[in-house]
Protein backbone atom coordinates (compact mmCIF):
# COMPACT_ATOMS: atom_id res chain seq x y z
CA UNK A 1 0.00 0.00 0.00
CA UNK A 2 1.13 3.90 -0.50
CA UNK A 3 -0.13 6.64 1.51
CA UNK A 4 0.63 10.30 1.94
CA UNK A 5 0.09 12.08 5.31
CA UNK A 6 -3.80 11.96 5.25
CA UNK A 7 -5.06 8.51 3.37
CA UNK A 8 -3.97 5.18 2.09
CA UNK A 9 -3.96 6.20 -1.59
CA UNK A 10 -2.75 3.03 -3.61
CA UNK A 11 -3.55 -0.49 -3.00
CA UNK A 12 0.13 -0.75 -4.99
CA UNK A 13 3.92 0.47 -4.46
CA UNK A 14 3.36 3.28 -6.71
CA UNK A 15 6.45 4.73 -8.15
CA UNK A 16 6.66 8.91 -6.84
CA UNK A 17 8.33 11.52 -5.59
CA UNK A 18 7.07 13.09 -3.05
CA UNK A 19 5.30 16.20 -4.39
CA UNK A 20 3.74 13.68 -6.92
CA UNK A 21 1.95 11.48 -3.98
CA UNK A 22 0.47 14.54 -2.28
CA UNK A 23 -1.05 15.86 -5.14
CA UNK A 24 -1.95 12.39 -6.67
CA UNK A 25 -5.69 11.08 -6.62
CA UNK A 26 -6.52 8.65 -4.22
CA UNK A 27 -7.85 5.31 -6.30
CA UNK A 28 -11.34 5.28 -4.69
CA UNK A 29 -11.60 8.52 -5.83
CA UNK A 30 -9.73 8.00 -9.16
CA UNK A 31 -12.07 4.82 -9.58
CA UNK A 32 -15.32 6.73 -9.28
CA UNK A 33 -14.18 9.88 -11.50
CA UNK A 34 -13.31 7.18 -14.67
CA UNK A 35 -16.61 5.72 -14.36
CA UNK A 36 -18.47 9.05 -14.15
CA UNK A 37 -16.29 9.65 -17.74
CA UNK A 38 -16.25 6.23 -19.16
CA UNK A 39 -16.26 6.71 -23.08
CA UNK A 40 -13.88 5.31 -25.90
CA UNK A 41 -11.32 8.07 -25.70
CA UNK A 42 -10.22 10.61 -23.47
CA UNK A 43 -6.73 12.38 -23.19
CA UNK A 44 -5.58 13.60 -19.28
CA UNK A 45 -3.62 17.02 -19.97
CA UNK A 46 -0.91 17.05 -16.75
CA UNK A 47 -1.26 13.59 -15.58
CA UNK A 48 1.52 13.42 -12.74
CA UNK A 49 2.25 10.11 -11.91
CA UNK A 50 -0.72 8.24 -13.27
CA UNK A 51 -3.02 7.59 -10.70
CA UNK A 52 -5.97 9.02 -13.04
CA UNK A 53 -5.16 7.25 -16.31
CA UNK A 54 -4.80 4.15 -14.36
CA UNK A 55 -8.52 3.98 -13.89
CA UNK A 56 -9.35 5.89 -16.86
CA UNK A 57 -7.45 3.40 -18.82
CA UNK A 58 -9.85 0.48 -16.94
CA UNK A 59 -12.76 2.35 -18.02
CA UNK A 60 -11.60 3.49 -21.88
CA UNK A 61 -10.46 1.89 -24.60
CA UNK A 62 -7.65 4.40 -24.94
CA UNK A 63 -6.15 7.06 -23.12
CA UNK A 64 -3.39 9.78 -23.88
CA UNK A 65 -1.45 11.08 -20.60
CA UNK A 66 -0.23 14.03 -21.28
CA UNK A 67 2.91 15.42 -19.18
CA UNK A 68 5.42 18.04 -19.54
CA UNK A 69 7.38 16.69 -16.44
CA UNK A 70 9.45 13.70 -17.95
CA UNK A 71 9.79 12.23 -14.33
CA UNK A 72 6.46 12.25 -13.37
CA UNK A 73 5.67 10.52 -17.44
CA UNK A 74 8.39 8.23 -16.38
CA UNK A 75 6.31 7.41 -13.07
CA UNK A 76 2.86 7.45 -14.71
CA UNK A 77 4.37 4.77 -17.05
CA UNK A 78 5.61 2.31 -14.63
CA UNK A 79 2.97 2.97 -12.56
CA UNK A 80 -0.10 1.83 -15.80
CA UNK A 81 2.47 -0.86 -15.79
CA UNK A 82 2.28 -2.04 -11.85
CA UNK A 83 -1.54 -1.80 -12.62
CA UNK A 84 -1.57 -4.02 -15.64
CA UNK A 85 -3.06 -1.44 -18.17
CA UNK A 86 -1.77 -1.11 -21.41
CA UNK A 87 -4.15 1.28 -23.72
CA UNK A 88 -2.46 4.26 -22.75
CA UNK A 89 -0.76 6.51 -24.75
CA UNK A 90 2.31 8.42 -23.22
CA UNK A 91 2.60 11.90 -24.59
CA UNK A 92 5.06 14.12 -23.33
CA UNK A 93 5.09 17.95 -24.01
CA UNK A 94 2.91 20.97 -23.13
CA UNK A 95 -0.79 20.51 -23.12
CA UNK A 96 -1.00 24.13 -24.12
CA UNK A 97 0.92 23.71 -27.35
CA UNK A 98 -0.94 22.89 -30.78
CA UNK A 99 1.46 19.86 -31.76
CA UNK A 100 -0.30 18.49 -28.03
CA UNK A 101 -3.90 19.48 -29.39
CA UNK A 102 -3.45 17.65 -32.64
CA UNK A 103 -1.84 14.81 -30.57
CA UNK A 104 -5.27 14.05 -28.64
CA UNK A 105 -7.23 15.38 -31.53
CA UNK A 106 -10.05 12.45 -31.34
CA UNK A 107 -10.60 12.30 -27.86
CA UNK A 108 -13.98 12.32 -26.93
CA UNK A 109 -13.30 13.90 -23.40
CA UNK A 110 -10.48 16.02 -22.48
CA UNK A 111 -9.81 15.82 -18.38
CA UNK A 112 -7.53 18.02 -16.57
CA UNK A 113 -5.91 17.91 -12.39
CA UNK A 114 -3.85 20.85 -13.02
CA UNK A 115 -1.17 21.49 -10.68
CA UNK A 116 -1.65 24.10 -8.02
CA UNK A 117 0.69 25.42 -5.15
CA UNK A 118 1.29 23.33 -2.21
CA UNK A 119 0.43 26.73 -0.15
CA UNK A 120 -1.78 28.98 -0.96
CA UNK A 121 -3.46 31.49 1.42
CA UNK A 122 -6.70 31.71 -0.81
CA UNK A 123 -7.31 29.32 -3.90
CA UNK A 124 -7.99 30.21 -6.93
CA UNK A 125 -8.42 29.25 -10.92
CA UNK A 126 -5.48 31.76 -11.33
CA UNK A 127 -2.30 29.80 -9.92
CA UNK A 128 -3.46 26.08 -11.29
CA UNK A 129 -0.68 24.78 -14.30
CA UNK A 130 -2.05 24.15 -16.73
CA UNK A 131 -5.31 27.25 -16.50
CA UNK A 132 -8.73 25.64 -16.69
CA UNK A 133 -9.58 28.55 -18.82
CA UNK A 134 -6.68 27.82 -21.39
CA UNK A 135 -7.50 24.19 -21.73
CA UNK A 136 -11.01 25.62 -22.20
CA UNK A 137 -10.00 27.76 -24.83
CA UNK A 138 -7.80 25.28 -26.85
CA UNK A 139 -10.04 22.40 -26.98
CA UNK A 140 -13.23 23.38 -26.94
CA UNK A 141 -13.28 23.05 -30.39
CA UNK A 142 -12.39 19.21 -29.64
CA UNK A 143 -14.82 18.19 -27.79
CA UNK A 144 -17.49 20.38 -25.69
CA UNK A 145 -17.07 17.78 -23.09
CA UNK A 146 -14.37 18.70 -20.66
CA UNK A 147 -13.56 17.51 -16.64
CA UNK A 148 -11.66 19.17 -14.55
CA UNK A 149 -10.35 18.93 -10.94
CA UNK A 150 -9.96 22.82 -9.09
CA UNK A 151 -9.54 23.21 -5.52
CA UNK A 152 -12.57 22.56 -3.24
CA UNK A 153 -11.84 24.94 -0.51
CA UNK A 154 -12.32 27.57 -3.42
CA UNK A 155 -14.96 30.47 -2.68
CA UNK A 156 -18.22 29.55 -5.43
CA UNK A 157 -18.13 33.19 -6.00
CA UNK A 158 -15.11 32.74 -8.06
CA UNK A 159 -16.42 30.35 -10.27
CA UNK A 160 -18.16 31.75 -13.10
CA UNK A 161 -17.91 29.11 -15.44
CA UNK A 162 -21.24 27.06 -16.81
CA UNK A 163 -20.78 23.71 -15.23
CA UNK A 164 -21.67 21.68 -13.02
CA UNK A 165 -19.91 21.72 -9.89
CA UNK A 166 -19.43 18.29 -8.04
CA UNK A 167 -18.28 17.97 -4.66
CA UNK A 168 -16.50 14.80 -3.17
CA UNK A 169 -16.39 13.70 0.57
CA UNK A 170 -13.53 10.69 0.69
CA UNK A 171 -14.16 9.68 4.35
CA UNK A 172 -15.33 12.57 6.05
CA UNK A 173 -13.19 15.04 4.53
CA UNK A 174 -13.40 17.22 1.95
CA UNK A 175 -11.28 15.98 -1.03
CA UNK A 176 -12.43 16.98 -4.72
CA UNK A 177 -14.17 19.47 -6.37
CA UNK A 178 -14.85 18.51 -10.03
CA UNK A 179 -16.08 20.56 -13.14
CA UNK A 180 -18.30 19.04 -15.44
CA UNK A 181 -19.17 20.89 -19.00
CA UNK A 182 -20.95 20.03 -22.56
CA UNK A 183 -22.99 16.88 -21.95
CA UNK A 184 -21.16 15.94 -18.80
CA UNK A 185 -23.09 18.56 -16.77
CA UNK A 186 -25.81 16.83 -15.27
CA UNK A 187 -27.32 19.99 -12.65
CA UNK A 188 -25.61 23.43 -11.43
CA UNK A 189 -24.13 21.69 -7.99
CA UNK A 190 -23.75 18.03 -6.77
CA UNK A 191 -22.65 16.10 -3.90
CA UNK A 192 -20.95 12.63 -3.55
CA UNK A 193 -19.84 10.68 -0.55
CA UNK A 194 -17.02 7.90 -1.01
CA UNK A 195 -16.78 5.34 -0.30
CA UNK A 196 -20.50 5.07 -0.38
CA UNK A 197 -20.83 6.70 -3.51
CA UNK A 198 -23.98 8.27 -2.80
CA UNK A 199 -24.81 11.56 -4.65
CA UNK A 200 -27.33 14.34 -4.57
CA UNK A 201 -28.14 16.86 -6.87
CA UNK A 202 -29.39 20.35 -7.19
CA UNK A 203 -33.14 20.55 -7.88
CA UNK A 204 -34.48 23.91 -6.50
CA UNK A 205 -35.93 21.83 -3.31
CA UNK A 206 -37.81 23.56 -0.71
CA UNK A 207 -36.20 24.95 1.70
CA UNK A 208 -35.11 23.11 4.75
CA UNK A 209 -37.45 23.96 8.05
CA UNK A 210 -35.55 25.48 11.30
CA UNK A 211 -35.94 24.13 14.43
CA UNK A 212 -35.19 24.21 18.21
CA UNK A 213 -32.75 21.62 19.39
CA UNK A 214 -34.37 17.74 19.16
CA UNK A 215 -32.73 14.62 20.73
CA UNK A 216 -30.48 13.37 17.63
CA UNK A 217 -28.24 15.87 15.37
CA UNK A 218 -25.93 15.30 12.73
CA UNK A 219 -22.88 16.70 11.15
CA UNK A 220 -23.33 16.83 7.27
CA UNK A 221 -20.72 15.95 5.49
CA UNK A 222 -18.43 18.69 4.02
CA UNK A 223 -19.93 18.02 0.16
CA UNK A 224 -22.85 18.29 0.89
CA UNK A 225 -22.33 21.67 2.29
CA UNK A 226 -20.16 23.18 0.29
CA UNK A 227 -22.60 21.80 -2.96
CA UNK A 228 -24.89 24.16 -0.71
CA UNK A 229 -27.86 20.49 -0.89
CA UNK A 230 -28.90 21.10 2.72
CA UNK A 231 -32.54 21.63 1.21
CA UNK A 232 -32.33 18.42 -0.92
CA UNK A 233 -30.95 16.43 1.61
CA UNK A 234 -34.12 16.91 3.72
CA UNK A 235 -36.46 16.46 0.70
CA UNK A 236 -35.02 13.41 -0.24
CA UNK A 237 -35.12 12.02 3.71
CA UNK A 238 -38.49 13.08 3.68
CA UNK A 239 -39.15 10.97 0.67
CA UNK A 240 -37.90 7.92 2.78
CA UNK A 241 -40.32 9.18 5.99
CA UNK A 242 -37.02 10.37 7.73
CA UNK A 243 -37.61 14.25 8.97
CA UNK A 244 -34.84 16.54 10.02
CA UNK A 245 -34.53 20.00 10.45
CA UNK A 246 -31.62 22.99 10.23
CA UNK A 247 -30.42 23.75 13.99
CA UNK A 248 -27.58 25.83 13.67
CA UNK A 249 -24.58 26.54 11.41
CA UNK A 250 -21.54 28.65 11.43
CA UNK A 251 -18.66 28.88 8.53
CA UNK A 252 -16.79 25.91 10.14
CA UNK A 253 -19.45 23.34 11.09
CA UNK A 254 -23.36 22.80 10.67
CA UNK A 255 -26.10 20.74 12.56
CA UNK A 256 -29.13 19.72 11.40
CA UNK A 257 -31.63 17.73 14.33
CA UNK A 258 -34.46 15.25 14.00
CA UNK A 259 -36.98 14.01 17.13
CA UNK A 260 -36.37 10.28 16.15
CA UNK A 261 -32.68 8.58 14.85
CA UNK A 262 -32.46 9.00 11.21
CA UNK A 263 -29.49 7.08 8.55
CA UNK A 264 -28.16 8.26 5.90
CA UNK A 265 -24.87 8.28 3.79
CA UNK A 266 -24.45 12.23 3.61
CA UNK A 267 -23.91 12.46 7.17
CA UNK A 268 -20.55 12.66 8.81
CA UNK A 269 -21.63 11.87 12.23
CA UNK A 270 -24.36 11.11 14.27
CA UNK A 271 -25.06 12.10 17.93
CA UNK A 272 -27.43 11.85 20.82
CA UNK A 273 -27.95 15.47 22.68
CA UNK A 274 -27.27 14.62 26.30
CA UNK A 275 -27.76 18.28 27.29
CA UNK A 276 -26.98 22.00 26.66
CA UNK A 277 -25.65 24.57 28.76
CA UNK A 278 -24.41 28.56 27.98
CA UNK A 279 -20.73 29.20 27.72
CA UNK A 280 -19.52 28.35 31.06
CA UNK A 281 -17.23 25.67 31.69
CA UNK A 282 -17.68 25.42 35.53
CA UNK A 283 -21.29 24.03 34.62
CA UNK A 284 -20.04 22.02 31.77
CA UNK A 285 -17.50 20.09 33.94
CA UNK A 286 -20.70 19.77 35.92
CA UNK A 287 -22.79 18.24 33.14
CA UNK A 288 -19.68 15.99 32.24
CA UNK A 289 -19.63 14.45 35.50
CA UNK A 290 -23.21 13.51 35.32
CA UNK A 291 -22.80 12.39 32.33
CA UNK A 292 -20.31 10.09 32.92
CA UNK A 293 -17.65 11.13 30.66
CA UNK A 294 -14.13 10.13 30.52
CA UNK A 295 -13.11 12.08 27.48
CA UNK A 296 -14.40 15.26 25.42
CA UNK A 297 -14.16 16.34 22.34
CA UNK A 298 -14.37 20.46 21.72
CA UNK A 299 -16.40 21.70 18.60
CA UNK A 300 -16.26 25.37 19.00
CA UNK A 301 -13.65 27.66 18.26
CA UNK A 302 -11.33 27.95 20.50
CA UNK A 303 -7.66 29.53 20.09
CA UNK A 304 -5.39 26.15 18.72
CA UNK A 305 -2.77 27.02 21.56
CA UNK A 306 -5.13 26.83 24.09
CA UNK A 307 -7.30 23.59 22.48
CA UNK A 308 -5.31 21.22 24.70
CA UNK A 309 -5.44 23.04 27.77
CA UNK A 310 -9.03 23.61 28.25
CA UNK A 311 -9.46 20.34 27.21
CA UNK A 312 -7.23 18.71 29.64
CA UNK A 313 -8.84 20.93 32.87
CA UNK A 314 -12.58 19.53 32.09
CA UNK A 315 -11.30 16.25 31.53
CA UNK A 316 -9.67 16.26 34.98
CA UNK A 317 -11.17 14.01 37.48
CA UNK A 318 -13.77 12.30 35.15
CA UNK A 319 -14.43 9.25 36.22
CA UNK A 320 -16.80 7.50 33.74
CA UNK A 321 -16.05 5.64 30.14
CA UNK A 322 -17.69 8.03 27.64
CA UNK A 323 -16.92 10.73 25.33
CA UNK A 324 -18.60 13.58 24.51
CA UNK A 325 -18.76 15.90 21.61
CA UNK A 326 -19.34 19.55 22.77
CA UNK A 327 -20.75 21.76 19.93
CA UNK A 328 -20.75 25.46 20.36
CA UNK A 329 -22.92 28.51 18.67
CA UNK A 330 -22.34 31.82 19.87
CA UNK A 331 -23.08 31.45 23.70
CA UNK A 332 -24.67 27.93 23.58
CA UNK A 333 -22.75 24.65 24.12
CA UNK A 334 -24.74 21.25 23.10
CA UNK A 335 -23.10 18.01 24.68
CA UNK A 336 -23.49 15.09 22.28
CA UNK A 337 -22.47 10.93 22.02
CA UNK A 338 -21.59 9.40 19.14
CA UNK A 339 -24.51 6.83 17.83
Amino acid sequence: MTRDKYNIKFSKPVVSNKEGLQLSTPEVVAGYIARRLKTDIIADLGCGIGGQVIFFAKECRKVYAVERDAHKLEYARENCRLYGVDNVEFIAGDALSPEIKAKVSDADIIFSDPARPLFEKERTLDNLEPPITEIIKIYSDVTPDLAFHAPPQMRPERLVLDCEQEYLSLNGQLNRLTLYFGSLKSCDRSAVVLPEGDNLRFSGAPKIRNSSLCDYVYEPEPSVIKAGLLNELAHVLAKENKEIFFYKGDERRTLLTSLTPVGSHFFKDSFRVRGSTGMDMLKLKEILKSLKAKKVVLRFDIDPDKYWGIRTKLEEGLAGTGTIHVFGFGKELVLCEKV
